[in-house]
Parts: C-alpha cells; structure tokens; sequence
C-alpha cells in the first residue's frame, strides 16, 4: 500500500514537472506542447514505462531510493523568443514546479499540527509529498544530459562547449546513474537538510 502512495504522488509530481516546461515554452513562443496534447495533467498521456513505474518500482525494493520521470513534453527551441536564455528558462521550469510543491506541502505539514488537522496516515502521506519533490528539483538539476541541469548550464557555457555538452546526450542516461550510484550519499544529507528546513521536522 505504501508502495502505491509513493508510485501516484511520483507519477503526479512528473506530471507537474512535465506541464511546467510545457506552458513555460508556450509562454515563451513555442505551441508544439499545446498542439501535441501534452499541456494536460491526465497522466495517461505522460507515463513512461521506464521512467514513471519500472525505475521507481527498482528504487523501492532495492533499499528506498525512490525517483522517476514522464515521457519529456516536446518543444521547438527555434520558435521561443528568447533564443539565448529561452531553452534554460524552459527546462528551470520543471525543478521550479518540484520546488513549489515542496513548499507549499512543506508549509502544511509545518503549520497544520498546531490546528489540529494532522494524524499519522496524512502526515505520512505529506512528508512523501515534500521528500519526493525535493529529491525530483535535485535530480533534474543534474547538469547531465537530458537532465534540465544541462540545459541550464548550456545556456551559461560559452559557445564552444556546446558540442561537448550535445556529445554526452547518447551517454546521458548511463551518465545519469552513475552519479547517482556514486554520489547519492552524498546528496542525501542535502535533501534532508531541505526536507527539515521547509517542514521545521528533523529528519
């Protein structure tokens, strides 16, 4: 059962972090989202086998590490106006999403208790709330691509990076393990330092 918990608050977290670039880039000029149908929070048209439930089931029955992702909603980086900063905007949108939703589900779970509108069940389920959506902002902040991360970081590196940077793309989801497998415990305490300083609770 908790299984099922963390698998629907992953998959709606995805999902928000999906539609994010999506109106984000529509903002900006691009409609492609918009026309293909991906500007919706109906996760049937996001789910990605790997990503959204084989990943995240690995995760859960390998020790806890829970993470995922959605099928990436499409954009032409040519149509936004901003042809420098605008594919960094884009991809900033999706941490920003996750960080959102960490705050203001942190901030219920921090000041509900004092009215008297939490018990263990929903407390529980909020704190997987918080927790997932801090460990997504910080994973799609990987500058690896295809990670938002690089997409950023692309827009800041000078012009002769960008081969280099467009080269890791057929590595990028090996890369993108890697890191994690090596530097996980050290990105632990990081989320754990967000968790309790957006919730006020020790973790």
């Amino acid at each position: 059962m908790e299984f099922l918990f963390i698998i629907i608050i992953l998959i709606m977290s995805v999902v928000i972090h999906e539609v994010s670039h999506g109106y984000a880039a529509l903002a900006l000029g691009d409609s492609t989202a918009k026309y293909e149908g991906r500007l919706t929070l109906n996760p049937l048209s996001h789910l990605d086998p790997v990503g959204s439930v084989l990943v995240p089931l690995i995760g859960y029955f390998a020790g806890g590490f829970i993470i995922g992702w959605a099928k990436p909603v499409p954009f032409n980086p040519y149509n936004l106006r901003n042809q420098k900063w605008g594919e960094a905007l884009v991809a900033v949108a999706g941490p920003l999403s996750n960080i959102s939703l960490a705050i203001i589900f942190g901030m219920f779970l921090r000041f509900a208790p004092q009215y008297g509108f939490m018990n263990q069940a929903f407390f529980g389920l909020l704190s997987f709330v918080v927790m997932i959506n801090i460990v997504l902002a910080i994973f799609n902040l990987i500058p690896i691509p295809p990670l938002d991360g690089s997409k950023i970081l692309s827009a800041i590196l000078p012009y002769k990076w960008q081969g280099f940077m467009q080269s890791l793309e057929r590595y990028g989801l090996i890369l993108v393990f890697v890191f994690i497998f090596l530097f996980w415990q050290v990105m632990s305490p990081v989320v754990s330092f967000l968790f309790s300083f957006i919730t006020g609770i020790a973790f």
